[in-house]
């Protein structure tokens, strides 16, 4: 059915046809929602309201712009309503060791999630316009979005629709009730501010996928599994940053690395097995933890790698409940070569 015919039914009333309506639109509103939210699950939620007020507000549209330009500014503005509503407190982190090395400094973005290359896979090329400032795979990685997270939530909004969507001054004025003029003084200021927030980026898409990246990855697995904190040292970058959300601690540099292997990483995870995936545009590994008791490999963790060329610049490591999106299993098949 044409997307007038699907608009004509939706407004009579047909909730399939709405359903119908704005399927092709679901993944993409949902990646936005996460560049505005930083948080996988506040994205569902935020698409589901997105949803309801767009059914309710069929009336209002009037078909001036296409259905996904009014979609993205419903969604937008459903984010900034929850932002305004929303704590930002997330659960509480696991206590670490006493013989932790100290921070080098803490994360204001403790709410960040991955996301699952698996689903933005699912996205249309019309995710992005070609008037669009940002790479795609930069604009979800996890610099990107925790940069992001820092700006007030208009400016958020601003850069989103602008420099990764390629929305017009016109569209996103109309989006935020404000005006052109405005628009441009606060992308401006917003992208200043994502300048100095930003840390290094990650690799580019050149390098994505590419057969130094799985070496990397390779390598880091096999020091992993072995605990070999030499090992794994060799492939950091001088300033490498290791995080852990929702803890707000972070840690930078080789040294400070080395003493967190084996005084938290090791020390937590006795025995590990790690299975390759990818998040935020970014080579990931699923930690499962081998449970002492009944034997089994049980999800412990994602570990997410930032790389720039052939040295490691970030470990993020983030917490089992985080995978249920990428379709891992919560245990891991007996092989009994591990044991």
């Amino acid at each position: 059915m044409a997307v007038t015919d699907l608009l004509q039914a939706a407004r009579s009333g047909d909730e399939a046809a709405f359903a119908d309506l704005v399927a092709p639109y679901r993944r993409e509103l949902h990646v936005h929602c996460y560049r505005m939210l930083g948080s996988f699950d506040d994205a569902e939620d935020a698409v589901q309201e997105t949803l309801l007020a767009a059914w309710r507000g069929l009336a209002s549209f009037k078909g001036r712009a296409s259905v996904r330009t009014w979609l993205y500014k419903v969604a937008t503005n459903t984010c900034l309503n929850l932002i305004r509503t929303a704590s930002r407190r997330p659960q509480m982190a696991d206590p670490l060791p006493a013989s932790a090395p100290e921070p080098t400094g803490s994360a204001e973005v403790t709410w960040l999630q991955p996301y699952p290359d698996l689903l933005l896979d699912e996205l249309s090329d019309r995710a992005a316009a070609p008037e669009a400032r940002i790479e795609q795979t930069e604009a979800v990685s996890l610099a990107f979005v925790a940069a992001l997270q820092l700006l007030s939530p208009r400016a958020r909004a601003v850069v989103v629709l602008r420099d990764v969507l390629g929305f017009s001054a016109a569209e996103v004025a109309e989006t935020l009730e404000s005006t052109p003029e405005a628009v441009a003084m606060a992308l401006s200021r917003a992208r200043a501010a994502l300048r100095e927030h930003a840390p290094r980026r990650a690799s580019t898409d050149s390098t994505v996928g590419t057969a130094s990246e799985a070496r990397l990855v390779r390598l880091l697995t096999q020091a992993l599994t072995a605990h070999d904190v030499d090992a794994v040292v060799r492939l950091l970058a001088e300033d490498v940053r290791i995080a852990m959300p929702p803890l707000p601690a972070v840690w930078q540099g080789r040294d400070r690395a080395a003493v967190f292997l084996a005084e938290v990483a090791f020390r937590l995870v006795p025995r590990a097995r790690f299975v390759p995936t990818r998040a935020n545009g970014q080579p990931a590994l699923a930690v499962y933890m081998h449970d002492a008791v009944d034997g089994l490999w049980r999800a412990g963790g994602l570990l997410v790698i930032t790389l720039d060329g052939d040295q490691i610049t970030g470990l993020t490591r983030f917490e089992a409940a985080t995978m249920h999106p990428f379709g891992l299993p919560r245990i891991l098949p007996d092989d009994r070569s591990h044991d």
